[in-house]
This record gives structure tokens, sequence and C-alpha cells, in this order.
């Protein structure tokens, strides 16, 4: 969570002219109904509203000769799980903290405010450009990354902020802070402690990703929503051990949408467990029919990690699947440890009661630390793609990945190597012990019919044979 100066990334997108879809902006609300009430009394600063006649004032003051300003939104990352791991109190005390910060750093009629929960707005009359508006808000949310006291003991959290600039009488205040909203919002899609400023196109993406929200919504609902399944071999034998499911959706109008557009919309605007519900029933329906000894992977998403009802939600639909426990396996990825490791222990942990097994997904890409390796003691470690596209002509590849492999026999894992595309790389993970594979060597992701088809033709067919 802690980052440099020069980590913070800084985008420019350009978009439409235009108020944002309601459906894309996460609101910022203030507490307050009575419209006398401009002060927040938990931090001292303004509210909503006063940062709205704020704004409305410096229009006023400027209509003759509209000169540019700024205003931004920054919001703190990971703060709800800090709020519950050191209790409400603490998240007071953090956000105190962040007020006293913000105030600080403002400079001579500049304004800060707290416009949500754990969101701040700053207005900034003398800041005239995109850049100038970047690397103010790149400083505040690097000041809002120091750590903070809480009691007898720190924490550590980052920020991101989105900014949008007043050019012209066209530009209301409900105007400029909803696209220093969808500035916000793209930065938070970006990753951790970054800055966006809202320009030219920005419009555009924000509505077509609200148009794929709603199209996957309806989707979901009526069950359109498909698995498909990769295979997953022992790579001595190349014999298919297990099959990972991977969601596939080709919507009416949109025609086929990638995992990789439609799964981040889905986490962001929470669809993602109706999603996985979904994926998860109709992969176990499907594997029924499969020999007994080949297991079923399955992906979890950071949001389910911090959602209780999640192994509830997993288990219930192996029930009324008639699907065994025990030939499901669960992947995470790093990443989706951090947001809150403590609810994913929980979740993991009931998960394993009932003999599922759990895997660690990417490794090597995320933010976790080794010592999660023993924390949750993991059955099985995915080696990223990454790592085996460039096994064969990089050495620092082929280092990481003989030390993960020696790690993980140590440790007692299981271990597969994703994203083995050529027989080189195959023969050079044997080499080096690795005991299992994916990739399209072995087979690129098919339905349900077909990856049955498969198994019936070319892994078993003496079984199915009459």
């Amino acid at each position: 969570m802690d980052r440099n100066l020069a980590d913070c990334r800084i985008r420019f997108i350009e978009g439409e002219e235009g108020m944002p879809s309601r459906q894309l902006i996460r609101r910022r609300i203030s507490p307050y109904e009575d419209s006398t009430v401009l002060t927040d009394p938990l931090t001292g600063l303004g509210n909503l509203r006063r940062f709205i006649d704020k704004i409305n004032r410096l229009i006023s003051e400027r209509a003759d000769d509209p000169a540019p300003f700024a205003i931004g939104v920054a919001d703190l990352d990971g703060f709800k799980p800090i709020n519950d791991l050191f209790g409400r109190g603490a998240g007071d005390a953090i956000l105190q903290q962040v007020a006293m910060r913000l105030r600080a750093a403002m400079e001579e009629n500049a304004t800060v405010t707290r416009i949500g929960a754990d969101e701040f707005a700053f207005l900034l009359p003398m800041v005239f450009s995109e850049g100038t508006a970047a690397e103010r808000a790149q400083m505040l949310i690097e000041i809002l990354s120091a750590p903070y006291h809480v009691g007898q003991r720190t924490a550590r959290l980052s920020a991101s902020a989105g900014c949008s600039l007043f050019y012209s009488e066209e530009d209301t205040a409900e105007l400029l802070l909803s696209k220093a909203e969808t500035a916000l919002y793209q930065a938070k899609r970006s990753g951790r402690g970054t800055v966006m400023v809202y320009t030219r196109e920005m419009e555009d993406a924000a509505k077509r990703a609200t148009h794929i929200e709603q199209a996957l919504r309806r989707a979901v609902a009526a069950g359109e929503v498909e698995p498909h399944f990769q295979p997953i071999v022992d790579l001595s034998s190349r014999q298919v051990v297990g099959f990972e499911t991977l969601a596939r959706w080709t919507d009416r109008d949109l025609g086929e949408v990638a995992p990789a557009v439609f799964i981040p919309i889905a986490e962001e605007r929470g669809v993602i467990g109706q999603l996985s519900q979904l994926m998860l029933r109709k992969a176990a329906q499907a594997a029924r029919d499969w020999p007994k000894e080949l297991f079923l992977s399955f992906n979890l998403s950071p949001s389910q990690l911090v959602d209780q009802n999640t192994a509830q939600h997993i288990l219930n639909i192996l029930e009324q699947t008639s699907f065994d426990p025990r030939r499901l396996e669960i992947e995470i990825t790093e990443n989706g440890l951090m947001s809150d490791p403590a609810s994913a222990k929980r979740i993991l942990q009931d998960l394993r009661r009932r003999g599922i097994r759990v895997s660690l997904d990417d490794f090597g890409t995320g933010q976790s630390s080794l010592g999660r390796l023993r924390e949750f003691a993991f059955d099985k470690l995915k080696i990223d793609r990454t790592f085996v596209s460039s096994i064969l002509d990089d050495r620092p590849s082929e280092h990481i990945i003989r030390a993960i492999l020696a790690m993980c026999e140590g440790l007692g894992m299981e271990v597969v190597a994703e994203g083995i595309e050529e027989e080189a790389q195959a023969e050079r993970l044997v080499q080096f012990g690795c005991s299992g594979g994916q990739g399209h060597l072995f087979g690129r992701p098919r339905n349900a019919h077909h990856t049955l088809s498969y198994l019936h033709e070319s892994v078993y067919p003496s079984k199915y044979a009459g």
C-alpha cells in the first residue's frame, strides 16, 4: 500500500462533455438533510453542501472572466478493512488525521471538504491547467499514504484521486463534481495510488462501461453467460487431471465480450457475486458427467473474499448440484487477499473443512508476501504465465521458476505452470520438476458440450466406449 511519490501514476484520458451516467458514479452524499448544516462534525471540515456552495461562488466571481480552476475528489484505498480491523473509533481517528493533513497541505484560498465516508473533495482556485492539477493531487495522495497512528499501532493506506477543470460558464458545480468522480472511478480501476484528470474521451469509456454493465446484468439474470473449461495436465504423463472454469459471454447486441472487459466491470459494479454463482452452478452440473478423478477449478474474485456469505453460497450450490466438494478447487489471487486477509482466511477455512482445495493463482505478480503462503496453507500454487512465456530465453524467469518450485517442494505444495504454449516450455518445466501444466499446448477453453466430447474421444475413449 505504501507508495513513493515517483510510483504514483498520472493518467489523462479524454472524454466527451456532459454529465456521466449516475450508475457510473459512486455518489458522494452528505449525511445531512438540513441545508443550513455545512460542517462535518467529525473532522471539522466543510461538507458536500459547503463544497458545492464554494464552487458556485467561485463560478459567479469569474463570470465576466472565466479563468480556469480545478476541483478534485480523493478516496482512501482500503479504508473499510482498516476500519473493520481496528474498529470504528480507530477509523474515525484516521479520518481526523486525513483531514488535518489535507487542511495543512492546502494553499491560500484553497478548500478541502469531507463529502463521503472516506472521500474528500478539494477546490484549487489558482490551478489553471490539467498538469498542475495532477501534480497537486499527486502531492495530496502521497501525503495521505504516510502511516497513521492508531493508539499504540500504526496503519497504512493509500488514496486515489480524480480531478476536473472549470473552463466556461457551461461547467456547473454539479457537472464539475461529476467529471471529477468519473476521473476518480477510472483512477480506482487503474490501481491504488493513482491520479486521473478528466479531459476528452473519458465520457465515452464511462458510457460504454455502463452499457456493458446493463447488458451483463440482463445476461446473468437470463443465464446467458457460459462456463468454458481449459485442461490442466500432469506434465510428465500429459494426462488430463482437471479443468479450470473460465467465463465466456456473447451478447446479442455487443457480440463477443472479452473476459478482460466484463469481469472487471462485474467486480466494480457489484455483479460478480451473481455471475460467480451462475458460473459455479453451470460448471458443477457439467463436471458431474466427467470421470470422478477429474477436479474442477474455479476462481473467486477479491470482493467475494470479503463477503462472509461466499462460503455458504458455494456449499449450497454444490449440494444443489450434487457435486462432491472434494472435486472442487478454489483459485484466488495474491491481490485478492490484500483487501481483508482475516475475512479471506475465514472463508477459505470454511471451504477447506468441507474438503475443498485452495490454490494461489498468478503467483509472483501480486502484492502479497511469502508469509501468506505459510498463513493460508495453500494446497497448490500456479506460476503466472509471464514467467513461463520467457522461460526459454530469459535467465531471471528461469531462476524465479526454479526458486518457486524449490519453495513449494519444501512447503509440500503442488505446482501448476500456466500459459504453456510450446513443447520446449513444457519439457523445460519437467526438467525443473514442475508437476502440473496448463495452456494452449494442451487445449484451449471449450464449452461444456465440447469438453465432454473431448473426454469421450481423446482422454478416456475406452471408458466411454460402448
